[in-house]
């Protein structure tokens, strides 16, 4: 087999314009790639009413234990050509970086994988073990008809995972920075409370929601939920929205609507926050409705033997020893961690999702080279 660069792949895939939930050819370009390796490829297409239908990828090379499977997205978040240096959609190399929508998040890391899976298959041909990959367009959105949907496929299939590395952008600064071994839970709560509407001159004959509104939202912003734990940052409440839709000044609505966020870690559950936050908003004694979203549970993959083998593989490679970490938004990892061990580590993620993302060409290399190694150390265990 021959070695295709990961820079070529990486610029392949940017180029495709799968702004989320669509792959455009993308996971197709994946497919391609691993079928020429050998791996048996499975195209899964899952539906759900009320979101849109979507493309995934399933490939294994290899029958038997362990198991060891690659998981990552090919789909993006939307790019405004008019913001950008260059076109986003082009995979445009400038100064030694490559630049485009996902380069960071993360079809880099995607192609990464692939250059190391070829790398250490011809070197290895007869490894004793299975690879996999799970692939889907369905991350930067709902999330409902990917990762989610392969996962229950698998097991219908009895097919087990042993360990699992996600390819999210997990650095802060530097490659090496650090390995995801957790994620914060992540509830989203919008606020309406109703009122009585009427003349700011008689707020005696009004009930004002706004107050309200303030009131209850001031009682779950200034708590301190916890002090954090050895592996996990304080759980915050951020107030990100407050929604009045009042277009007279002299005027006292009869509702307003307000919107917050809580990251929290391990000590929290969906359940205990929401009945702590309802019991919060019952004191302040007007009418409400509380909607909620959520993103998932907070969840730790205790450090063991994988993410150790993880550790050491990039210390190896980049000279300096990665801390485990916790901080940032989701992934979707929080779905594979009800399945098997699961740890992150990718590419830088400072520009992801904005404008001019882009990668080095030297961190390209050497996440390719991390990856091949953790192929090699793993299956030499």
């Amino acid at each position: 087999m021959k070695n295709l660069k990961e820079i070529d792949i990486a610029r392949k895939l940017i180029r495709c314009r799968s702004i989320a939930p669509k792959d455009d050819g993308a996971l197709g370009i994946v497919e391609k790639e691993c079928k020429s390796m050998g791996f048996k490829c499975t195209k899964l297409k899952f539906s759900e009413k009320g979101y849109p239908s979507i493309n995934n990828l399933y490939a294994q090379i290899g029958n038997g234990k362990p198991h060891f499977s690659f998981a990552g997205h090919v789909d993006v978040v939307p790019a405004n050509k008019k913001e950008w240096s260059v076109d986003p959609f082009k995979g445009q190399i400038k100064k030694k970086f490559l630049i485009g929508r996902g380069a960071v998040d993360m079809k880099s890391a995607v192609a990464c994988f692939l250059s190391a899976a070829r790398s250490f298959l011809n070197k290895d041909k007869n490894f004793k073990g299975s690879i996999s990959l799970l692939i889907t367009s369905d991350e930067e959105t709902f999330a409902v008809n990917g990762t989610k949907k392969i996962l229950k496929w698998l097991k219908k299939k009895r097919i087990r995972i042993d360990d699992c590395l996600v390819g999210e952008p997990t650095n802060l600064q530097t490659l090496g920075d650090q390995i995801k071994i957790g994620r914060r839970g992540g509830f989203n709560g919008i606020l309406t409370v109703y009122g009585k509407a009427g003349h700011s001159a008689w707020p005696n004959r009004t009930v004002n929601p706004v107050s309200g509104l303030m009131k209850m939202l001031t009682r779950i912003d200034k708590k301190h939920l916890d002090k954090g734990t050895k592996h996990f940052q304080p759980s915050i409440v951020s107030i990100t929205s407050i929604d009045v839709k009042n277009e007279a000044l002299n005027v006292i609505p009869a509702q307003a609507t307000g919107c917050f966020n809580i990251r929290f870690n391990t000590l929290h559950t969906i359940a205990s926050l929401t009945k702590w936050i309802k019991k919060e908003f019952n004191k302040v004694g007007l009418k409400y409705k509380l909607e909620t979203y959520i993103s998932g549970n907070a969840f730790l993959t205790k450090p063991g033997k994988f993410s150790e083998l993880v550790k050491k593989c990039v210390k190896k490679i980049i000279k300096k020893n990665p801390k485990y970490a916790t901080d940032g938004g989701t992934s979707d990892a929080r779905f594979i961690k009800d399945y098997t061990n699961v740890v992150e580590f990718g590419l830088v993620g400072k520009t992801m999702h904005t404008n001019n993302e882009r990668v080095s060409l030297n961190d390209l290399k050497k996440l390719t080279q991390i990856y091949k190694l953790i192929l090699e150390e793993y299956f030499n265990y």
